[in-house]
């Protein structure tokens, strides 16, 4: 859950997931939808749908090693290694962002710390340092240092315990590291959805294909494109950026016409049951 995610966002759902799901094989046997459901909101979908999978793989026979669990759906060489240190105590370095900037300004190295060569070197480098009799110590100590101290701006230096050892600390040079390029700015996504409610109460919602490449299969407020010739009004505007794109949501809301697109009308009250779109989420939450 903390993969591009903050530990305060992340928190919530991680204490109602391990409530719903205590073990690997409880989060096998669930259904996918309801792991989506329990999910939404949190973003990048395709972390639980990995999570569900690998659940599958291992509920009976966990796994042994760093290359096993590295085999795993959705487990790269960062989260292999965490894994494989601290559950299993074998000797991998755990190399994160904070890792990265406390190994860059340890070696005063101001390559583009996301360049596939630097990212080698900082992982070589940690690998250097990694106590091999306590790994997972280390690597979450490493972390810490990184989250606490060593922070990206104004890196608390003077209680640093590995200053004298800081090559940037020696030359000044901490607050100019880790070297970044910068982001593209965020593409702006023009977004109308239409909000359609019947007597009892429910409203319409739409799924998205199985093909899609984002929230494949969440359920969401139709498009209005979907009803060219619909008299609707406008109830509000926000925005919403998912990774690089900055959607401009337009809600609008109409009498239900004759023909509808395939949908399902849903209770408002159990829209927590199923997977839903967080923009869905939020306009109904405003405007509802």
């Amino acid at each position: 859950m903390l993969q591009q995610t903050r530990v305060e966002t992340a928190i919530p759902y991680y204490l109602k997931f391990l409530e719903r799901f205590p073990s690997a094989a409880h989060l096998a046997a669930a259904s996918q939808n309801d792991v989506l459901a329990l999910w939404s909101g949190l973003g990048y979908y395709s972390r639980a749908r990995n999570l569900h999978l690998a659940a599958s793989r291992i509920a009976g026979a966990p796994p042994g090693s760093y290359e096993e669990v590295l085999a795993l759906p959705g487990v790269g060489p960062y989260t292999a290694a965490a894994i494989a240190s601290i559950a299993l105590g074998l000797p991998h370095a755990a190399v994160d962002g904070n890792v990265i900037r406390v190994i860059s300004r340890l070696t005063n190295d101001a390559s583009e710390s996301s360049s596939p060569v630097a990212r080698r070197r900082f992982g070589a480098e940690a690998a250097l340092l990694l106590d091999p009799r306590r790994p997972g110590d280390f690597n979450q100590a490493m972390m810490e240092l990184g989250a606490t101290v060593c922070v990206p701006r104004n890196p608390r230096c003077r209680e640093c315990p590995v200053r004298r050892s800081c090559a940037a600390q020696a030359a000044g040079t901490q607050n100019q590291l880790p070297v970044k390029l910068k982001k593209q700015p965020a593409r702006e996504v023009p977004l109308d959805l239409v909000l359609l409610k019947d007597a009892a109460q429910r409203v319409f919602l739409v799924q998205r294909s199985s093909s899609e490449a984002r929230l494949a299969g969440f359920m969401e407020l139709p498009d209005k494109r979907l009803f060219p010739r619909l008299r609707a009004e406008k109830r509000g505007e926000f925005r919403h950026q998912i990774v690089g794109d900055r959607f401009c949501v337009t809600v609008w809301t109409a009498r239900t016409p004759a023909k509808l697109p395939p949908g399902e009308w849903r209770d408002m009250a159990r829209l927590h049951e199923i997977p839903l779109t967080t923009i869905s989420r939020k306009a109904l939450a405003a405007h509802f």
